[in-house]
């Protein structure tokens, strides 16, 4: 277990801590998304054993919350109310506190979560029969990483951006109890090659004439970019995609959230420093994740992450803005 996980310990969230949960929802989330304090009690009240914490020293760190209904895929209704004895278990928020961010606490939390239900499925305590959720394209990896399967479009409108809906069925694994084969815990110990190393651009003697297509009118990125995290390594951004640029430095780190050791520091603004500029919309991405607003010298902007494993700030964007920057500095490079 990585140190950042130490210490973490999961229980249902109680009324008396919903306020804390109130106030991790509104740093996941921008304002036409986030849930109400109205909507938490609710939730805690009608299903308070679908209402998961993480905390870490008696704090709350991160949750799960749901609700149940009868319906097999989600819709607006579906997502109002809440049936008891219903078998889809409907995830409203996943989410994790901004301090706590790029961690794994998050998958933790979730597989925790998942791991509960599955358990109650099987000793038939409880009528789960599978889990839903909606959520944006840019984290389709992260739940399909726990295990859950892409269904496509959600009709559900909630915000400016698009959903789309995914499910796990509980049970749907194999059961029985049989001896592994011979070696296979010696494999399990290896470590995974699922996903590229990453190189840091520290790496490259060169520097950024060594990761880019040096073309006349136009510097490209010429390996994919991957997460800087060598345990996960996750794909962001594919090879000839990002444009890059010397600009002027963006203070990411918010106040008071010390920088993660596996990012390098970024000169201070106005020092310009490089950038793999990535228009004109998310969708580029293969992989990415977003804060909530934040002000940075006058500006809202986003700070953009991993969506696999949190680990950012890796880049930032204006709020509402079509331009994406990543820091040449805290991306990894594929070079094989």
């Amino acid at each position: 277990m990585s140190a950042a996980l130490d210490g973490l310990c999961f229980k249902n969230v109680p009324a008396e801590d919903l306020g804390q949960a109130i106030e991790i929802e509104t740093q996941g989330f921008p304002p036409d998304e986030a849930a109400t304090l109205d909507a938490f009690r609710h939730r805690q009240r009608m299903a308070s054993d679908l209402f998961l914490g993480a905390y870490r020293n008696n704090q709350l760190v991160g949750y799960v919350c749901s609700t149940l209904s009868p319906d097999t895929s989600l819709s607006h209704d579906s997502m109002s109310v809440h049936i008891p004895g219903s078998s889809s278990v409907c995830i409203h928020s996943v989410c994790v506190s901004s301090a706590n961010r790029g961690q794994g606490v998050g998958s933790k939390l979730l597989r925790e979560y998942i791991a509960r239900l599955e358990t109650a499925h099987r000793e038939k305590s409880a009528p789960y029969q599978r889990i839903l959720l909606i959520t944006h394209e840019n984290l389709r990896k992260f739940y399909e990483k726990a295990g859950f399967e892409w269904v496509g479009a959600s009709a559900v409108a909630h915000g400016s951006l698009p959903w789309y809906e995914m499910r796990t069925i509980l049970g749907s694994g194999s059961t029985a109890l049989e001896s592994p084969p011979q070696g296979a815990f010696e494999a399990l110990q290896r470590p995974s090659n699922e996903n590229p190393a990453p190189r840091l651009l520290s790496s490259f003697p060169g520097g950024i004439p060594d990761v880019s297509f040096n073309e006349p009118s136009l510097r490209s990125n010429k390996f994919d970019l991957l997460c800087p995290r060598s345990s996960c390594g996750s794909v962001i951004l594919n090879h000839g995609v990002a444009k890059f640029i010397e600009a002027a430095s963006v203070q990411m780190e918010p106040a008071n959230h010390p920088r993660d050791p596996l990012l390098l520091a970024l000169p201070e603004p106005p020092a310009v420093t490089q950038w793999w500029l990535v228009a004109p919309s998310a969708m580029e991405f293969e992989n990415i994740g977003f804060s909530h607003a934040i002000k940075s010298l006058g500006d809202k902007i986003k700070l953009l992450a991993c969506a696999e494993c949190d680990l950012g700030p890796l880049g930032w964007c204006k709020e509402g803005g079509t331009e994406f920057w990543l820091a040449c500095s805290r991306v990894g490079y594929r070079t094989s």
